[in-house]
């Protein structure tokens, strides 16, 4: 059990503890002069012979030290709330006391301390004092006890009381990586680095790789401590001393708020959802306001984007978004505590939802409905189906397991849901709204037809960007490989299209190809240029050039180069003269072809290079070859 106490300052946090175990603790020499707590102080002793060790950590009191409070706060399993019985109930009674409620601590144990400064009828006032204060709280059954730390009055009665707490603390769930909040790092001679902290979840083992986090480095686990005794594993809920070494690693690249992580783990964020809670008595919290963040161990800025409204009224709750101004680590549930810009008072606390929030559409009833199903949700289990519901593009497997610190290994997935692969790794859909969206495809490309009837269809991209489906490229990409596969989707070269589509020329389109097609088919292999063509008919460059590439897509015409195109019967019939020069011989010359057709070396050359890119000729050098498994030879040749 971890035991952290809390109260206002020279209220005789550190007096008790040591009343209780024995033992000073860690008392650095500006500590020992000021006669106050400054840094956190750590002790682990047996309540009772064979009770196994409980490490305590002492909090300082101070008000300008309460960021360290925060620091030691994170991780343990019961706070003692100590309040002097000559001054009773304090400012920081009050914010410590608001500090622990919002981090979620389970237990908590008052103790009345210096009551052998104080009369019975002083020390019976103090007791109404907290009983008040604990009375709107989790803590209102919490029990009291007056004690001396002097004469050791109450001390057994205390004791006696954390060992029936320590009975009743349930172990920490190991399941998910280990994280740890460090606290301290030092040096020790002939070991080296040493980190501290309390583990937050998982299990860890000497000769373990973690990263420190948010850098990213890696580092390897050469010894372990729990509880202040040498082992070979540590688990959730203890306090743990590390002996780690990496590459280059040196003390001053670590310090506390970093983080130890299991590997896969490591994924910094500077935009966490949370839900936000504002302590009653504070003034109206504003969007956007800027705030100081503790989170583990560590301390950031960051400015609080309110998600349901303007602004926040004491005592109330809302989604919030916190843009942060350096990477933090964080996994769902994780406990923060928000205070002023300034860092002097507490202004209230949250819980995390979302550690990768997202940046735009933070406020849309979609990701609305998803926070309130991360909010009432335990597990990954009981959030995925709302969460899958409420998103449109599928989810990714790896972030999920990131948020909630569950390996994919152990997810039992329901049957309605599938894993999608695509190029930029597997996507996580309910197969109704995979196939909706699916069948949401087809409907559009059958839009996309009657729009465009003069069209084979789109490519890939602009039938993504047509479909305005909310998928990432790869995600279109393994649906559309999906219908394509099942044959209600098909590709002619490009373009997509539905396997009955035909392509089809509007009235006014067919009627100016009545006037084309005599200027092709009269004009052989030596066809007039757009501009030629356009001039003839009356008609605009433009028109007819747009004319001329709809009959490409439909087959019926070629564009060779920009401006000029053949139809497909002088195609195939040059195509045959290719075939028969072939025979004769296979090294066809630039010059042997323009001979046959009697035109231009030029015009040649265009016409060869088209046979290139359609895949009916191989250039060697300056002659041509013909490919024989192309489909325009085989057509050709029957």
């Amino acid at each position: 059990m971890i035991i952290g106490t809390a109260g206002h300052i020279d209220h005789g946090k550190t007096s008790l503890l040591q009343a209780l175990t024995g033992q000073t603790g860690d008392r650095r020499p500006q500590e020992r002069e000021r006669g106050m707590t400054i840094d956190l102080g750590y002790l682990y002793a047996e309540l009772e012979p064979g009770a196994g060790l409980s490490g305590f950590i002492d909090v300082p009191g101070h008000e300008k030290f309460t960021h360290n409070m925060l620091a030691g706060a994170q991780g343990i399993d019961l706070v003692l709330l100590v309040v002097a019985a000559d001054d009773g109930v304090m400012p920081q009674t009050r914010e410590h006391l608001a500090i622990v409620e919002l981090l979620g601590i389970p237990r908590a144990v008052v103790a009345i301390t210096k009551c052998d400064r104080a009369e019975a009828g002083r020390v019976e006032e103090v007791q109404r004092q907290v009983l008040d204060l604990l009375a709107p709280g989790p803590f209102a059954e919490a029990p009291i006890l007056t004690v001396s730390s002097l004469s050791g009055q109450g001390i057994d009665g205390l004791r006696e009381v954390l060992l029936q707490t320590q009975r009743e603390v349930l172990e920490r769930n190991r399941d998910g990586g280990f994280r740890l909040a460090i606290d301290r790092a030092f040096s020790v001679s002939g070991a080296g680095i040493v980190v501290t902290g309390t583990a937050l979840s998982g299990v860890v083992s000497v000769g373990d790789k973690l990263t420190l986090g948010p850098s990213g480095k890696s580092v390897r686990v050469r010894g372990l401590h729990a509880q202040n005794q040498p082992t070979e594993q540590a688990f959730a809920g203890q306090r743990v001393a590390l002996n780690i070494s990496g590459e280059r690693l040196e003390l001053a690249q670590i310090h506390r708020g970093q983080w130890l992580l299991a590997e896969w783990l490591n994924a910094p964020t500077q935009r966490v959802d949370i839900e936000f809670r504002l302590l009653p008595g504070e003034r109206t919290f504003e969007h956007f306001h800027p705030v100081h963040v503790h989170l583990g161990t560590q301390d950031v800025i960051a400015r609080v984007a309110l998600l349901e409204g303007p602004r926040l009224s004491a005592g109330e709750r809302m989604f919030a978004q916190l843009l942060i101004n350096a990477p933090v680590h964080a996994v769902k549930g994780d406990r923060l505590i928000l205070r002023d810009s300034s860092a002097q008072r507490t202004l209230g606390g949250g819980r995390v939802l979302d550690p990768f929030a997202p940046a735009r559409q933070r406020r849309s009833p979609e990701r609305l409905a998803q926070l309130h199903a991360l909010l009432s949700s335990d597990s990954l289990k009981q959030a995925l189906p709302v969460l899958l519901n409420h998103s449109a593009g599928g989810l990714d497997p790896q972030r999920l397991e990131r948020q909630f610190n569950r390996p994919r290994s152990s997810w039992s997935l329901p049957e309605n849901l599938r894993l999608i692969e695509t190029r930029q790794g597997p996507v996580l859909f309910n197969l109704q709204r995979w196939g909706q969206l699916k069948f949401n495809l087809l409907e559009q490309l059958a839009k996309f037809h009657e729009l465009e009837p003069d069209q084979m269809g789109p490519d890939r991209d602009r039938l993504r960007r047509f479909s305005a489906l909310v998928l990432e490229r790869s995600t279109f990409a393994s649906l559309l490989d999906e219908l394509r596969e099942a044959g209600v989707i098909t590709s002619t070269g490009p373009w997509l299209h539905l396997p009955d589509h035909q392509v089809r020329l509007n009235t006014q389109d067919e009627s100016l190809w009545l006037q084309m097609q005599p200027l092709f088919e009269n004009a052989g292999f030596d066809p007039p240029w757009v501009r030629d063509v356009a001039k003839m008919l009356g008609q605009d460059d433009a028109v007819v050039r747009l004319l001329l590439r709809k009959l490409a897509r439909l087959g019926l015409m070629h564009q060779v180069v920009r401006d000029l195109f053949v139809s497909d019967t002088v195609l195939r019939q040059m195509a045959a003269v290719l075939l028969k020069l072939a025979k004769e011989n296979p090294s066809i010359q630039v010059t042997t072809f323009r001979d046959a057709l009697g035109l231009g070396r030029k015009r040649c050359i265009q016409y060869l290079e088209y046979f290139d890119r359609l895949g009916l000729t191989r250039r060697l050098g300056e002659s041509r070859q013909i490919r024989p498994d192309n489909a325009l030879a085989n057509a050709c040749a029957h």
